[in-house]
């Protein structure tokens, strides 16, 4: 747990913020932020599983909000009592809020860049979920309307994403408490302060 907690990747700032574009590799689990051929930040990816596959093609990024919440699942809560529940199971009378999903960048209906725990595996519903301590770093280089190319394969497999150190495997973790994230905005600032290199 230590070693991920620490987990943490290095990224710079652009010269011209409107030259930056992402390219995401669902085969190596990792997205390319360039300006140009410079990258900024090279960092893996959490992608969709079979049955919720990240959908490929070109896209731009369409909103960012730090504080976003899910729409569709998240937590029931009535008095002391919270739960986990999808939006459309929650039990009549009780309250809902949605699951945390800082740093959100999406870029289709229902699909976006979100910090989430980080697993070397397809598991997510279709969203690319980021290290804790890195996704405070790719909202601040992205931008509403940079484009994103996302396919099987990147050029970038080959050289600078070879080597780019992974997280540990979030799997074996305790989740974080349902209360603290159902009612409180913790879990949007568990993270490092981001530097950047230049």
């Amino acid at each position: 747990m230590k070693a991920y907690e620490n987990y943490n990747l290095p990224a710079t700032l652009p010269t011209n913020p409107s030259k930056v574009r992402v390219k995401v590799s669902l085969s190596n689990q990792m997205a390319y932020v360039m300006e140009g051929n410079k990258p900024l930040l090279v960092m893996p990816v959490t992608v969709g599983k079979s049955s919720t596959p990240t959908p490929t093609g070109n896209f731009r990024i369409n909103t960012k909000t730090h504080k976003y919440r899910a729409n569709t699942h998240g937590y029931a809560i009535k008095g002391d009592v919270v739960r986990g529940v999808k939006l459309k199971n929650k039990p009549a009378g009780w309250a809902f809020k949605g699951t945390p999903m800082p740093y959100w960048c999406s870029f289709k209906s229902g699909y976006g860049f979100h910090t989430g725990w980080m697993k070397p595996f397809p598991t997510s519903a279709g969203c690319l979920r980021m290290h804790k301590n890195v996704a405070p770093k790719f909202f601040r280089l992205v931008s509403v309307g940079t484009p994103l190319s996302i396919s099987s394969r990147q050029p970038e497999d080959a050289t600078i994403g070879r080597n780019i150190p992974r997280p540990p495997d979030a799997s074996p973790f305790p989740g974080n408490p349902d209360g603290m994230m159902a009612r409180t905005d913790k879990f949007f600032t568990q993270h490092q302060t981001p530097t950047y290199t230049n």
